[in-house]
């Protein structure tokens, strides 16, 4: 397990855990497991790395979302498509079991709504 972050600021960096050169472009976390945390300092500042990626990635994950809706033939949230996201939703359920397939269609539906609003706002913004 890669246990070490690589510098996002670097336009490639190698990975102190295999050696492999890392574009600036890819995100590595730590990914601490639950039996590795012993103290509530340490649980919040795991738990504060991973929201950190979390956002990064909720960030990309919008903005990719904002070029699907440019590209669909009918963007927003009219053009949601329920099938696609039960896909996604069960994708993530084989990953985080833990979580379920209910609780992340719940999480998902947040994260396409939050995306589909920020593509209308941006789209509406004055260029």
């Amino acid at each position: 397990m890669h246990d070490q972050v690589i510098d996002p600021t670097e336009p490639t960096a190698s990975c102190p855990a295999c050696g492999r050169a890392h574009a600036a472009d890819e995100l590595r976390v730590p990914l601490p497991s639950a039996a590795s945390v012993g103290t509530l300092g340490e649980a919040r500042t795991a738990i504060d790395g991973l929201d950190a990626a979390l956002a990064t990635l909720l960030e990309r994950r919008a903005e990719i979302a904002a070029v699907v809706q440019r590209l669909k033939p009918v963007g927003g949230h009219a053009g949601r498509d329920p099938g696609r996201e039960r896909q996604i939703v069960e994708a993530m359920a084989a990953r985080a079991p833990s979580l379920g397939a209910d609780r992340l269609a719940r999480i998902m539906t947040a994260v396409i709504e939050a995306g589909l609003d920020a593509a209308a706002d941006a789209a509406e913004a004055p260029r």
